[in-house]
């Protein structure tokens, strides 16, 4: 049985095979994830009674038996995990005790606001990130290459909750130039959900208006969140570019007389971007679980927001949700970017 199973195993197409072998390998890592989220929710000192009834309602033991009964709180922790394993598997992830909703529920909201913005805050770092490597690469050592290096320096030192601070101030305060926080005006109706991205849905659905609007909500932040993924993205570009116009195939390029941007686009580029793209895999995963400082400042409703709530309140379901779909976006976004060299690079074959 077993010489079956694997004779049809390595009869499966190298990329099937191996896109396969990395889901069962993600998810025995979800359920790692899990299990150290609860741990570490159980060894944090504090009381999720305390913490979501209050000092009043928790001092009636009455109420604290039945609000313990609900949430599975008096159960032995591992009764608590194998139930919480139990239904994960159906599907189920709990319910909240901050939002009285089903888990799964909140995520949908709110990581709908966090994709957006860490897609739109992507595009940014990707465009300008890509754009200053190469041309510290090309004027390396001269003065555009110099200067590039302090901008990437500086956006990758400088505190995240600091510039979101400093942009809002200046920005919203000063020069109102942006409109506010938050991800519409006040009043103003979401677009039909199409997607959960305001930006794409009024798109979709034709709304010029609404869509500028959601534009210029979602700027500021986008920048803020991109400014450190800039500096990653160009220090990555320049080092890869570099390699790169250093091999024969560039110098030939350049020896037949081709136009210097076919040289380095055509040429030298392709060959470097499989660092870029893997810097920029890594970087998409940091900004969806690292957004909760931007997110904070701004009043976005996301999944950085819902986080941040969800451990104040000592929320074990809501937090245990975050965690995994965390951890399957990474795994998903690591999975992708495997794929995609095989579309840069002919020559890896899996």
């Amino acid at each position: 049985m077993m010489q079956m199973i694997r004779s049809g195993w390595y009869r499966l197409p190298g990329l099937l095979r191996f896109t396969l072998g990395r889901l069962v390998v993600g998810a025995l890592l979800c359920v790692g994830v899990t299990f150290i989220s609860f741990t570490l929710t159980q060894v944090v000192p504090g009381d999720p009674v305390m913490a979501n009834l209050g000092e009043r309602a928790a001092s009636d033991p009455e109420i604290v038996a039945l609000y313990r009964e609900r949430y599975g709180l008096d159960q032995s922790l591992p009764e608590q995990y194998a139930r919480y394993l139990g239904r994960l598997l159906q599907g189920d992830l709990g319910e909240s005790q901050q939002t009285h909703r089903p888990v799964a529920t909140d995520l949908a909201t709110y990581m709908s606001a966090t994709i957006e913005l860490a897609i739109v805050a992507m595009i940014l770092a990707m465009a300008a990130g890509v754009a200053l490597g190469i041309t510290a690469a090309v004027w390396r050592n001269r003065w555009p290459d110099q200067a590039i290096r302090v901008i990437s320096l500086a956006g990758v030192s400088v505190p995240t909750f600091w510039l979101a601070l400093v942009c809002l101030y200046v920005f919203f305060f000063k020069l109102n130039l942006s409109p506010g926080v938050g991800r519409l005006g006040p009043g103003t109706p979401a677009p039909p959900t199409l997607t959960g991205l305001y930006t794409f849905d009024a798109l979709l659905s034709g709304q010029w208006g609404l869509f500028r609007e959601a534009l210029s909500y979602i700027a500021l932040p986008a920048l803020v969140l991109a400014t450190y993924t800039t500096g990653i993205v160009t220090r990555f570009t320049r080092v890869a570019m570099l390699d790169s116009l250093g091999n024969d195939y560039v110098r030939a390029a350049r020896a037949k007389g081709l136009p210097a941007r076919t040289v380095i686009l055509r040429h030298a580029l392709r060959p470097a971007l499989a660092a870029i793209v893997t810097v920029s895999g890594m970087a998409f995963g940091r900004m969806l679980a690292g957004a909760v400082l931007v997110e904070s400042v701004y009043s976005w409703p996301g999944l950085g927001l819902y986080a941040y709530r969800s451990a104040l309140t000592l929320d074990l379901q809501a937090i245990m949700g975050v965690s995994l779909i965390i951890a399957v976006i990474y795994i998903l976004v690591n999975l992708g970017v495997d794929i995609l060299y095989a579309v840069i690079d002919p020559r890896i074959r899996y």
